[in-house]
């Protein structure tokens, strides 16, 4: 499932391509017909995203709400096109422009709310570590009141809005904390340091359009940053994720694997001992 990053640059993206216009919008495949015939020719004002929510606000108070899910892609194409544009593949909405074509494939949720839906989503939801002023601590009142592990917590979104499985696995290593410690064991100082490296993490994935999180890596990206010159990585590593049965990339101890909250978790149990 596309994690935070990715939804903070589809918002860009579609901020870019579509703010200021009126685009059509369809429903090529015909399961979204009612919701775009409310949205089409309506001016798009922005669009923002909240973890692994895409909001897009079009004048009227009408707001697109979409959700990836599992197997969801929203793809812009930035070429300039004269006519009809083919549909490739089972397209639920498609926005478009003279200069821009987004097509929504496969999403797990595509609707046209109200401000006042969109209000109780995402009231429902944790800080988000790209957001602009988020509040870390209110993950934090929810993690150290809870019997459940920190494992699990990362990956409730009404703690923490954008971390999904990958973020889980790498921030836990490289804060050697134990996957399996209760929230009300965390130290907050501990909590405080898995924020600030989320909020380090995440930007470098949005730039790179990677999960950046191997050290030598991270400082690659921070250097071209620096230089305004970002490349995207061709492959990405890891310290622990999908690496079940290899050796730690510190430690040299068998990397290990278990289903939590749904998703495999991979950890060392030697060096994640921080509580």
């Amino acid at each position: 499932m596309p994690e935070g990053h990715t939804l903070f640059a589809l918002a860009r993206d579609l901020d870019a391509a579509f703010a200021g216009s009126s685009p059509q919008v369809s429903s090529p495949q015909g399961r979204f017909t009612a919701g775009a015939g409310l949205l089409d020719g309506r001016e798009m004002l922005h669009a923002t995203s909240w973890g692994k929510h895409l909001f897009a606000e079009f004048a009227g108070d009408a707001w697109l709400h979409v959700h990836l899910g599992l197997i969801g892609t929203f793809t812009i194409d930035e070429r300039p096109y004269a006519g009809e544009v083919p549909v490739v593949g089972q397209v639920r909405l498609r926005l478009a422009t003279p200069e821009h074509v987004g097509d929504l494939r496969g999403p797990n949720l595509c609707a046209v709310i109200t401000p006042e839906q969109v209000e109780a989503v995402t009231s429902r939801l944790g800080p988000d570590p790209l957001r602009p002023d988020p509040d870390p601590g209110t993950g934090w009142r929810k993690v150290s009141r809870s019997s459940r592990s920190i494992a699990e917590l990362l990956m409730d979104q009404s703690v923490l809005a954008g971390v999904g499985n990958v973020y889980r696995c790498e921030v836990l290593f490289r804060q050697r904390v134990n996957p399996h410690r209760p929230g009300k064991e965390i130290r907050r100082s501990t909590w405080e340091a898995i924020w600030a490296d989320l909020v380090e993490l995440l930007p470098l994935g949005v730039a790179t359009g990677r999960i950046v999180t191997v050290e030598e890596q991270v400082e690659q990206v921070r250097a071209d940053l620096a230089r305004g010159e970002v490349d995207r990585l061709e492959e990405r590593t890891s310290y622990v994720y999908r690496r079940a049965g290899e050796p730690c990339r510190v430690c040299g101890s068998r990397v290990r694997t278990q289903v939590v909250a749904g998703r495999n978790l991979f950890w060392c149990g030697r060096c994640q001992r921080r509580r």
